[in-house]
C-alpha cells in the first residue's frame, strides 16, 4: 500500500473515531442513551483500547515508514497517546482497576494540544514556537479537504474521552448495585 492509501484509510477511521466520540457522547446525555451504554459491559474500555491502539500504529506509520517528521505538538500529543494505549490495553488484560483515573488526563490532555496544532494549521500566519525544519503548521496529510493528522490525533483523543466516561459510568452503577 501506498502511503496515501494508508492516509486515506486513517482518515476514514478518523471519522470514525468523531461518529463514535458523538455518539457517545449523545449517548451519555440522555437517559435513554445512559441505559443503552450501560449494557455494553466493558466494551467501551475495549473499543477504546482499539482506538488509542490504531492511533499509535498511525503514528508510528507516518513517521518511521513514510518518513515524515514528527514536530514539537506531534510529539506532546504522542506523550499523551502512548502511555494511553498502554494503560487501556493492560485495563483490558487485567480488569477491575480504577483506569478511568489514569485515562481521562491523557485523553483531555492530548485533545487540547491536538486542538491547538490543527488551528496553527488552519492559521498559520500566527506564528508558534515549533522548530523551522518541522513546522507544525506543515500538514503532511490533507484528507477530504479537512483531515490532517493533528485531527486525527483529536479524533482518537474525543473517542477515548468519551468511552471512557461511557465505561466509567457502567463501573459507577456496578459498583453501587454490588454494594446496595
Amino acid at each position: 500500500m501506498s502511503v496515501d492509501q494508508v492516509a486515506t484509510f486513517l482518515a476514514l477511521l478518523t471519522l470514525l473515531a468523531a461518529a463514535v466520540a458523538v455518539g457517545t457522547g449523545t449517548a451519555l446525555a440522555t437517559s435513554t442513551g445512559r441505559s443503552m451504554l450501560s449494557t455494553l459491559g466493558d466494551t467501551p474500555l475495549r473499543l477504546a483500547a482499539a482506538v488509542a491502539t490504531t492511533s499509535v500504529a498511525g503514528s508510528l506509520y507516518f513517521s518511521e515508514i513514510a518518513g515524515f517528521r514528527p514536530c514539537e505538538l506531534c510529539w506532546y500529543q504522542r506523550i499523551a497517546m502512548y502511555p494511553l494505549a498502554v494503560i487501556l490495553v493492560v485495563a483490558v488484560l487485567r480488569p477491575g482497576s480504577d483506569v478511568t483515573r489514569f485515562a481521562l488526563p491523557l485523553s483531555v490532555g492530548g485533545a487540547a494540544v491536538s486542538i491547538y496544532h490543527y488551528q496553527l494549521q488552519l492559521f498559520p500566519d500566527q506564528g508558534s514556537s515549533c522548530e523551522p525544519g518541522a513546522s507544525c503548521a506543515f500538514r503532511w496529510v490533507h484528507k477530504f479537504g479537512f483531515i490532517s493528522i493533528p485531527l486525527m490525533a483529536l479524533a482518537g483523543f474525543a473517542a477515548v474521552t468519551a468511552l471512557m466516561v461511557a465505561h466509567s459510568r457502567q463501573t459507577t452503577t456496578d459498583t453501587r448495585e454490588t454494594t446496595e
